[in-house]
């Protein structure tokens, strides 16, 4: 079980590994092992306790991190070892969730201050008697 918050965890069935020749940093040692890490997470098939809304926020959110058949995938070649990064790979999954569980507040609506109104108003005046003084003729006539 792979744990993400206090309540929920994906179990290890679920998220499949695969590795690639990595084309990050490593010299002649990037030619010859597998270290970029690949994880395939079947998000639409999951049997991990995450609730729905939260499931459509995250494809939301990330639509180029879900395939077609609903999988998350998700891949790391930051690090040189493969170790590093199968764990970057959970990182970036435990956050995308994370991120998705968190619901977003609903914007309010306020009505402008009659104050605010009414300062706006005599800027305006202002700046529209101070130009009225610079023309030719202008002012006081």
């Amino acid at each position: 079980m792979f744990p993400i918050t206090d309540t929920i965890a994906i179990p290890d069935e679920e998220l499949e590994w695969s590795f690639a020749r990595s084309g990050g940093p490593g010299g002649q040692n990037v030619n010859k092992v597998a270290s970029k890490a690949v994880l395939r997470w079947r998000a639409a098939a999951t049997t991990a306790p995450v609730p729905p809304a939260a499931m459509a926020r995250m494809r939301a959110t990330f639509p180029s991190r879900f395939t077609t058949e609903g999988d998350a995938v998700i891949q790391s070649q930051k690090y040189r070892d493969q170790e590093r990064n199968k764990e970057d790979c959970l990182t970036k999954l435990a956050e995308m969730v994370r991120l998705a569980l968190v619901e977003p507040t609903v914007r309010k609506k306020t009505k402008v201050s009659k104050g605010a109104k009414r300062r706006r108003v005599a800027d305006k005046r202002h700046t529209s008697a101070k130009k009225q003084s610079r023309r030719v003729g202008g002012g006081d006539d």
